[in-house]
């Protein structure tokens, strides 16, 4: 132990010097209290001053942060607020799709899947919005191949939310894949696939929420609220599918303050 370092550490219980046998091995376990105290001041004199550790950056998440916001939904667009009847019997609609995925989660989990179809791992973001929305709504094309009329190509179109591929999906995997499409819904807009797969990952989202899934969810219900008032077209089916998500965020996952208004 270097000098001076008695000052900057000292002593808890005072220690006198220990008399030891000249044949004292400190590799061989201690027999005595003297050799036990011996030893463990030979093990602090070799310890470095400063111990760095060593983090790979790669296992680290891209967003550690997590951010809830207080502000809650847009109104609907006049005309389009759905009634109270009608959130309690999507809420209870949803209730039992929830329950039955439960129950058959080991029977879908055993089905085999078809020889096409290669879920992406957790981690693979892009992998993950291609399996879901296809490579046409990822990309952002709308021409058809001349051969798509020969059967559907599950590439192009994205693979729909399965009970054999969701029931395969764990809680880490449900959330990574949630907050892979709400970023990338964040700046693009609502599709049917996309809408087909949130219904789905809400489904399996296990109550209590985890903060990243709180987060997610309540960013997911504001999104909605905003593409649902910027709709030019008044699409009452897409309309209808916003308000049925931001209904399950508010009303099932009791984030009330962001709940629509009774019409």
């Amino acid at each position: 132990m270097e000098p001076g370092a008695e000052d900057l550490m000292p002593r808890l219980l005072p220690v006198d010097d220990c008399d030891l046998a000249e044949d004292f091995d400190p590799t061989v376990p201690p027999r005595t209290p003297q050799e036990y105290l011996k030893r463990v001041q030979i093990e602090a004199a070799r310890c470095p001053d400063v111990v760095v550790a060593q983090i790979d950056p790669k296992k680290l998440r891209k967003k550690q942060t997590v951010n809830i916001s207080i502000s809650g939904c847009q109104p609907a667009p006049e005309g389009f607020s759905p009634t109270l009847k009608w959130q309690q019997q999507q809420v209870a609609h949803f209730s039992a799709v929830r329950q039955s995925l439960n129950k058959r989660r080991n029977h879908w989990r055993s089905q085999h899947l078809d020889s096409n179809v290669t879920m992406p791992k957790s981690e693979d973001e892009e992998g993950w919005k291609k399996f879901c929305l296809g490579e046409r709504v990822y990309s952002e094309t709308d021409a058809l191949s001349d051969n798509e009329n020969l059967g559907i190509d599950y590439i192009k179109v994205g693979f729909p939310p399965l009970l054999s591929i969701v029931s395969r999906m764990n809680q880490a995997t449900v959330t990574s894949v949630l907050e892979y499409l709400v970023s990338w819904f964040g700046e693009k807009k609502f599709t049917p696939e996309l809408g087909r797969w949130l219904y789905a990952l809400l489904a399996c989202l296990e109550k209590p929420l985890l903060p990243e899934a709180h987060s997610l969810i309540r960013q997911l219900a504001r999104r909605c609220s905003e593409v649902r008032v910027l709709e030019e077209n008044r699409n009452e089916e897409q309309i209808s599918a916003l308000n049925l998500i931001i209904c399950l965020v508010s009303r099932y996952f009791d984030q009330r303050d962001l709940a629509d208004e009774p019409s």
